[in-house]
């Protein structure tokens, strides 16, 4: 057998797994395969199944939320200078409120811009472990993985 490694030209593709069986009544949705040609370029081309949630779908769109309010307002204070933004990345923050405004709302442009994210960004974490728990409790399996994500959100709060 001639060396391979991951320039040679030859792909293998055999019959799709589904993974573990999942509980009568399930969408046929989450057990569709496909193959990659590109993924088969550098390894298994084989993709899914794929199980997207609510929690993941919320999660992903809190989490893209909360990117989205630090990005522009990061782009805002280089007055949206693409160039400028790359360049004094490492620099750029939202700034915490002032402790004046105590547990109160303060104005936008002084902290709400700051705790919005973090809202967002701390409810997608928590909707995330809900889905490792969920996903582990729906496969039969134990949950000390969720339980261990837990403890690191813990120190993330």
């Amino acid at each position: 057998m001639a060396y391979q490694n991951i320039f040679t030209q030859v792909q293998v593709q055999c019959a799709a797994h589904h993974g573990v069986a999942l509980r009568p009544g399930s969408s046929e949705r989450e057990t569709q395969t496909t193959f990659s040609y590109w993924l088969g370029k550098i390894g298994d081309s084989h993709v899914g199944p794929i199980y997207l949630g609510v929690t993941v779908v919320v999660s992903a769109i809190f989490f893209a939320f909360a990117l989205l309010i630090i990005g522009l307002n990061m782009l805002a204070q280089v007055d949206w200078n693409v160039i400028a933004f790359i360049k004094n990345f490492c620099w750029l923050a939202l700034e915490s409120p002032k402790a004046e405004y105590g547990l109160s709302f303060p104005p936008l442009a002084e902290g709400v811009w700051w705790l919005t994210p973090g809202f967002f960004l701390t409810a997608s974490i928590l909707l995330w472990w809900v889905r490792t728990y969920r996903r582990s409790r729906a496969l039969g399996m134990g949950t000390h993985v969720s339980w261990a994500f837990a403890s690191a959100i813990f120190l993330y709060l």
